[in-house]
């Protein structure tokens, strides 16, 4: 699904709604579509057949991979001030 035309017709509306007097309040439509979004992406996930175990020990890997590089860059760029 193309996912720049609702994107732009978004823009478009929000650029129309900008220029009116009256103020629309969207708060609560977008508060419940991302909700309905985070619900339906859990549904998806609850599908799919992993494992665990290799999961948990590849993001433990990745996440100190990340923060030694993090790490090293302000080493380098900042040193040791």
């Amino acid at each position: 699904m193309n996912i720049f035309i609702p994107l732009i017709a978004g823009v478009l509306i929000g650029y129309v709604l900008r220029r009116k007097e009256r103020k629309v309040n969207v708060d609560a439509p977008m508060s419940i579509a991302l909700l309905l979004l985070i619900f339906f992406m859990g549904v998806e996930a609850g599908k799919v057949k992993i494992d665990a175990l290799w999961l948990l020990s590849s993001s433990i890997v990745f996440a100190a991979l990340t923060i030694a590089g993090s790490v090293g860059i302000a080493l380098l760029v900042g040193g040791r001030g």
